[in-house]
């Protein structure tokens, strides 16, 4: 599967969608980790681009839409919340390897080369000219069992 992702599907079935209960009572927990020496700007547009690559893989991850009083619909969120924590450059590939080599983990990563390019033919040509152990990473999305991604994760701060 591309960006590192499993090969196994992760998701939620349809009987575990309880949008009733808090967030920490569902079964798989879903972090962004985005690289700490990013600014502001980059930062969001790292973890924007892995959320969407994870809320198009992931199924049940997406709530149903809020229809407001007026009768407007507002689109699904995640229903089991996401948090964005922040780690160094070590740390961040560290992480990634890590959920990757868990068969229960989804794992969507933003090579620094996509915020470098201006074409996606550019970007996917040059990360196939680079070596996996030298892709810096900008970001990382992972979604697996809660004790697991916490146990990769560790005590990571909130991104500020």
């Amino acid at each position: 599967m591309p960006n590192g992702s499993t090969t196994g599907a992760v998701g939620f079935a349809p009987e575990e969608i309880d949008p009733t209960l808090p967030t920490r009572s569902a079964r798989l927990k879903w972090v962004i980790v985005v690289n700490d020496s990013l600014p502001a700007g980059r930062a969001v547009n790292a973890a924007v681009c892995v959320a969407a690559a994870t809320s198009r893989a992931v199924t049940g991850l997406l709530g149903d839409d809020a229809v407001d009083a007026g009768g407007i619909p507002h689109p699904g969120l995640p229903w089991a919340g996401c948090s964005v924590l922040a780690a160094d450059t070590a740390t961040l590939r560290t992480i990634r390897t890590k959920a990757a080599a868990s068969d229960t983990c989804y794992v969507a990563d933003m090579p620094a080369a996509a915020q470098h390019t201006r074409v996606y033919a550019d970007y996917l040509a040059t990360v196939k000219e680079t070596q996996a152990e030298d892709i810096e990473y900008y970001a990382v999305s992972l979604v697996g069992p809660r004790n697991r991604i916490d146990k990769i994760v560790g005590r990571l701060p909130l991104l500020a």
